[in-house]
């Protein structure tokens, strides 16, 4: 496997080259090497754990926080739904080649618009290990070379799996070149990684907002921001409470440190005074702290104590990713809407409502890339969408919304037949 030491122009050179001879690799091969990698990381278990006990020890000892270190971790049951997701997505059809639209002209020409691959998609991301497997294997899908750029909290856990996965890929039929890891976790590479313009056809960078400035600051290569999540709970007028709690209790607690948790309760006022005390209740049971408005905080004292809190300003702006919600009552629909508008990334929002229109209502007011309905925010995920997996969730428009998996790692191109057809 190709790991920069020294030219990362190099290394990218070298993926430009794998990457046609991926454009034309049957599915069938890419397959195979997929299963081959799915294979691999359970026959090397142990090698990785030992690699990634390295870089939980350095994190616990530069205090790094609970929310990265479980993002670093990696244990027996991760890696091997790791190689599960791996496995996943060999199982999916192969996007590329894919008839997208096709006709025939009245001048006889036949034109098709087919689906075809990027060609080398860099992907930069921060303490987690496992989107390096998930990225390379989507990637290789999808007919694209890959270079990997991590975070240096992760350096011996990333080193470890993508050797593993590129040895594999290469002895599967792969070409050299296909995986390759920048080493090294500075600024330095980072910025002349994305500069490369004449190698690479897309950068996804999965991490938090000083990434993405970072990126924004010397970027040109095309970017699609796998961004943060700042994603609200509404609890309706016509919500069936139960629900809600439940849907709230996972929203914010199946994994707190993740980008589709749960940061804001939108509570509406003809419920509050029954569900605000309740779920106060379970939240500081489990030990979140609520950073609440006037109106939440009234009747949140009584059932939470010392953990609820005014809020401020910037907490409706924070993505917490840890035990702590900004809650707030609305007294409408609407109301709610607009603080969706005001304060939301667009990545993940739901309401919790028994009345259609009001669901309808909220479908069609909030701009997000997910849009939920009596559930959780926390299934914006490519594998809970049946993608196998993803690189990140996109919180824009162009090219690609929400979980980027194999078809929005393509582009298409017409494939245009004629017999002698000269135009006049």
């Amino acid at each position: 496997m190709a790991v920069a030491v020294g030219s990362v122009e190099q290394l990218c050179r070298e993926a430009r080259q794998a990457s046609r001879a991926l454009a034309r690799t049957p599915t069938g091969v890419k397959d195979a090497a997929l299963e081959a990698i799915a294979a691999a990381l359970e026959e090397r278990l142990v090698e990785i754990l030992e690699a990634n006990e390295h870089d939980m020890q350095a994190g616990r000892e530069a205090e790094i926080g609970d929310a990265l270190l479980d993002r670093l971790k990696l244990d027996e049951g991760r890696v091997r739904a790791i190689a599960a997701a791996v496995r996943q997505i060999a199982a999916l059809g192969d996007p590329v080649g894919e008839v997208i639209d096709g006709q025939r002209l009245p001048n006889g020409l036949d034109v098709r618009k087919v689906r075809v691959p990027l060609g080398v998609v860099a992907v930069v991301y921060e303490a987690r290990p496992n989107v390096t497997i998930d990225a390379t294997a989507l990637c290789l899908k999808s007919g694209n070379a890959i270079v990997l750029r991590g975070s240096s909290t992760a350096r011996n856990s990333n080193d470890a799996l993508a050797r593993i996965a590129a040895d594999a890929a290469v002895l599967a039929g792969l070409p050299d070149g296909c995986v390759s890891l920048v080493a090294g976790g500075g600024r330095e590479e980072l910025s002349e990684l994305a500069t490369q313009r004449e190698t690479i056809d897309l950068i996804i960078p999965r991490g938090g907002e000083s990434l993405k400035e970072a990126l924004q600051a010397v970027a040109t290569v095309p970017v699609i921001y796998a961004a943060s999540g700042n994603c609200h709970v509404y609890v309706d007028a016509a919500a069936e409470l139960q629900a809600a709690l439940s849907i709230v209790l996972n929203a914010k607690l199946q994994r707190p440190g993740v980008c589709n948790a749960a940061e804001t309760l939108l509570v509406h006022e003809a419920v509050a005074e029954r569900f605000v005390p309740m779920a106060a209740a379970a939240l500081s049971e489990a030990g979140v702290t609520l950073r609440a408005d006037p109106r939440a905080l009234e009747l949140a004292v009584p059932a939470a104590g010392a953990l609820a809190e005014p809020a401020a300003e910037e907490d409706w702006h924070t993505e917490y990713l840890g035990p702590t919600l900004a809650v707030r009552v609305v007294s409408s629909l609407a109301e709610a809407l607009e603080h969706i508008d005001r304060y939301g990334s667009g990545h993940s929002e739901a309401i919790v409502t028994r009345d259609t229109a009001a669901a309808r209502a909220f479908q069609l007011g909030v701009d997000a890339a997910c849009v939920y309905v009596n559930a959780s925010t926390r299934f914006t995920d490519g594998g809970e969408f049946g993608m196998g997996a993803e690189i990140g969730n996109s919180t824009q428009k162009l090219h690609a919304r929400g979980p980027i998996g194999l078809r929005e790692l393509c582009t298409f191109k017409y494939l245009v037949e004629g017999d002698g057809h000269v135009r006049a």
